[in-house]
């Protein structure tokens, strides 16, 4: 006869032995060793690392260097859609203590966070896109012409995956961006470009398994194929100095991220909830059915989550891309611990992620209600400080590709208002209708005026 024990259904048994306690909380044990006052699934590891200097509780902007042998992981986006108040599209920004900075997808509305995060527009370069779908890259074409506008004069380097034909891959959706963008761009011709609207595209092969698509300064970038509905989906593991990051973009759950995702400092998956769906139409008013053929067909559920990080055993698992609503949060909370028992954390807006060889820490990045554009010279300068790379005493504007007259008929420009009849004569200035030809500016002064 079987006992009561082995009666037990598979879930509740897998439960039972992953989550610290079991159901019913028998021999409550933290699996990284007991530490009174410690948690039942916090390692003892999870603390601030040494380069947290300012506050423990929150991330403010700039309070902070990255250390040399440190990671830093910031959420600029974490939902799907709808984009809502407190959640952006998707978008993770990856910073390395040599120096270097890597983003993740660039979902809608996470160019508002990353100013908000203090990065200059002009300095964002390396998007590895883990789809097509828009959602995962929306901001691109947004960030794209004023990143070239206001400074950002080199070529912006883009990484994605092929399709399963020439015009499914990245190269031919940077083509088609470039001419949705076209009117827009070339408006924007009169001012200094340089090389901003040059967008180089490592494309590489989807089917290609744990293959490198990027290596440089250290760093290394590989890819793997996931299953998502349509060919073109991959994965991506970062690795650089011993720490290791991985970001699965969408998909199913499957053996080959279990695989390469193997070890992994910080794994950050995708979740959706399998058996909600009902509550989803409640919530949102849409068929149980969609909900649950999307999951099925695209997406990886809270079950399944769990499943993966159990088999990949990182040191810090965690979640984005998905509708934060606390009350289903805590379902989907425990879907996950029905498989996994190790250090979990919400990857939503604006976390933080320090990361070391003896350290993670995680915070809520406190940013300005009202912050304009970053201005590119103090970081550069803050840089050239860190590594001793001198900045230069003068910066030469590059010329403009075309002017107004070759844009825009005379007789719209003849309608405008005269200038001098609504500026006070105090205060007017004589106007500026072309851009001075080999401008340049004195990057001291220009430091100077920021500190003032």
């Amino acid at each position: 006869m079987s006992s009561e024990k082995d009666s037990k259904t598979p879930i509740e048994t897998d439960a039972q032995a992953a989550v610290p306690g079991g159901p019913q909380g028998e021999a409550l044990t933290n699996p990284y060793g007991g530490r009174p006052g410690g948690g039942i699934t916090l390692p003892e590891y999870f603390r601030p690392t040494k380069y947290v200097t300012g506050s423990r509780a929150n991330y403010f902007p700039l309070s902070e260097q990255i250390g040399p042998d440190e990671m830093r992981i910031s959420f600029l986006g974490s939902t799907p859609y709808p984009p809502r108040v407190e959640q952006a599209g998707t978008c993770m920004m990856v910073e390395l203590g040599n120096g270097d900075r890597f983003f993740f997808d660039f979902g809608s509305g996470c160019v508002r966070n990353l100013i908000g995060m203090q990065v200059p527009a002009q300095l964002v370069n390396d998007i590895f896109i883990s789809h097509l779908h828009i959602d995962h890259y929306a901001d691109i074409p947004y960030l794209y012409p004023f990143r070239a506008w206001s400074g950002g004069y080199m070529p912006l380097r883009i990484h994605g995956p092929s399709g399963r034909t020439p015009e499914l891959g990245t190269k031919a959706m940077v083509a088609g961006m470039k001419q949705m963008l076209r009117w827009h761009l070339e408006a924007f011709d009169v001012f200094p470009i340089g090389e901003g609207y040059n967008v180089e595209v490592n494309e590489f092969d989807f089917r290609t398994e744990n293959g490198i698509v990027y290596q440089k300064n250290g760093v290394t970038v590989r890819s793997w194929p996931r299953s998502h509905a349509k060919d073109g989906a991959v994965a991506y593991r970062l690795d650089w100095n011993g720490l290791s990051f991985v970001w699965t973009g969408d998909g199913r759950p499957d053996e080959l991220t279990k695989k390469y995702a193997q070890g992994v400092d910080v794994f950050v998956t995708e979740m959706s909830g399998e058996d909600i769906g009902m509550l989803m139409s409640y919530k949102y008013g849409l068929p149980t059915q969609l909900f649950n053929y999307t999951i099925d067909t695209h997406h990886t559920s809270h079950y399944a989550v769990g499943h993966l990080m159990a088999a990949v055993k990182p040191r810090i698992g965690m979640v984005t891309h998905f509708t934060y609503d606390e009350d289903i949060d805590s379902e989907m909370m425990a879907g996950v611990r029905a498989h996994y028992s190790g250090l979990f954390q919400y990857g939503v807006d604006v976390a933080v992620v320090n990361v070391t060889k003896e350290a993670i820490w995680y915070r809520k990045a406190v940013l300005p209600t009202k912050s304009g554009s970053v201005p590119p010279f103090r970081e550069m300068a803050a840089r050239a400080k860190q590594f001793g790379q001198p900045l230069p005493e003068t910066f030469a504007f590059p010329n403009p590709r075309t002017t107004r007259e070759e844009g825009q008929d005379q007789r719209y420009r003849d309608l405008e208002v005269d200038p001098h009849k609504y500026y006070p004569k105090d205060v007017y200035r004589e106007q500026i209708s072309t851009w001075p030809k080999d401008y340049t500016i004195n990057v001291a002064q220009i430091l100077g005026a920021m500190k003032k």
